[in-house]
């Protein structure tokens, strides 16, 4: 094998269309134009000071070698202490391994779970990484239409339908990247029982969990002590670029993901270990409540502004910082016309390609993960780019 050939699994992992469109808009912004980021879905809050001086008390004190690959046993203690108070759940700390973010949590869990061609199921559509981390490890993602009338999730209907003989698990997200929207606890149930009847895997990406709007907080662990819970320090506790998360994994599996994160990473960063103990004191948290506050405020602008400019918002997104909205009405290709709205509006917004094949050319996502003040000046922006092409129609 050359260094011009490649391995085969890559023919199964496509590019991430969000990072081009955010590198059409730098090369504007390089020219000097003004653009309004709402692609890439990246909190505008950064680590509140607690944790931040965490971070640096560590370095400080010269605490930056290895830690366990499971993670710093008081960070473990930490996130158990936060299921207990929060979701009113007893999580040993032992079922907790800390990981290098939510990515390096979904490439031990595939690593542990997906064989070579095995099947596993996930909602069309979804966050494209999640079916490349099947992809990666030689399984398949079957990825199945779900629509407005399913909340954008999958349901136990389409797993009892669509399961085969090489099916081997579920890959769920609740709230969901790209669609904001959660699974209601009693179809999730249902879905992990079909599951569970048919002897598979069940996880469920929950990074988004925190920033849930609507109702009690609620985790998929108090369904089932068997579900692999995903989760992540990235958006609720606005650290994205720390890379720190963690699974919560039935105690059979912790000793084999150990193994796997003991020779693929080694361990999550030390010092970004330490600051994740303190975004559980109470001043962070309660910082992180009001931060989830101005969120739901800017959801509660931006569902009716979009509507009003003749974008349809099927399902009021519950969770999350995103609206997946329907531009049909507007144009029949969504991939171009994020394009023209780049060029023309200087506004990002992300077509529905990257999100899977059944809402590519029907549907954009918008990430209200920026300041009330931006998504007021986008709208008065994409307005005027919306009459503009009215004018031109009429015209012509």
């Amino acid at each position: 094998m050359s260094l011009n050939e490649f391995a085969s699994r890559l023919q199964n992992i496509e590019p991430f269309h969000v990072m081009e469109l955010a590198k059409m808009a730098a090369r504007l912004e390089q020219e000097g134009r003004h653009i309004i980021h709402m692609g890439i879905g990246e909190p505008d809050f950064t680590a509140p000071p607690a944790v931040v001086a965490a971070a640096t008390q560590a370095m400080a004190d010269g605490k930056m070698q290895y830690t366990s690959a499971t993670g710093l046993p008081q960070l473990r203690a930490a996130i158990s202490d936060h299921y207990r108070s929060v979701y009113g759940l007893e999580i040993a700390p032992s079922r907790i391994v800390v990981t290098a973010g939510a990515s390096a949590a979904l490439v031990l869990a595939c690593a542990a779970l997906v064989e070579k061609d095995a099947e596993v199921l996930m909602p069309d559509p979804c966050y494209p990484c999640n079916r490349h981390f099947v992809a990666a490890f030689e399984g398949k993602a079957k990825l199945i239409s779900s629509g407005p009338e399913h909340r954008f999730q999958l349901s136990a209907e389409m797993v009892r339908a669509h399961w085969t003989d090489v099916t081997r698990g579920v890959l769920l997200a609740s709230p969901s990247n790209p669609t904001g929207t959660s699974i209601l606890p009693d179809e999730l149930k249902a879905i992990i029982d079909e599951v569970r009847a048919r002897k598979g895997f069940a996880i469920v990406d929950e990074i988004y969990q925190g920033l849930s709007y609507e109702g009690a907080p609620f985790s998929a662990l108090s369904l089932d002590d068997d579900v692999i819970v995903i989760n992540s320090f990235s958006k609720y506790f606005n650290m994205t670029g720390w890379r720190l998360g963690w699974l919560v994994l039935p105690e059979r599996m912790v000793a084999q993901v150990e193994k796997l994160a003991q020779n693929l990473f080694i361990c999550a960063s030390s010092i970004a270990q330490y600051a994740g103990v303190a975004c559980f004191t109470p001043e962070s948290i309660a910082i992180y409540e009001e931060r989830k506050a101005e969120f739901k405020r800017r959801r509660d602008y931006i569902v009716p502004a979009l509507e009003s400019l003749g974008f349809k918002v099927p399902v009021t997104p519950d969770g999350a910082f995103y609206v997946y909205a329907d531009c049909s009405a507007l144009s029949d290709d969504a991939d171009q016309l994020t394009i023209d709205m780049l060029n023309e509006a200087g506004v990002v917004l992300v077509p529905g390609l990257d999100f899977g094949p059944f809402t590519a050319n029907t549907y954009i996502r918008l990430s209200y993960a920026t300041s009330m003040e931006n998504l007021q000046d986008a709208v008065a922006r994409l307005r005027r780019f919306f009459d503009a092409r009215k004018v031109k129609s009429a015209a012509a």
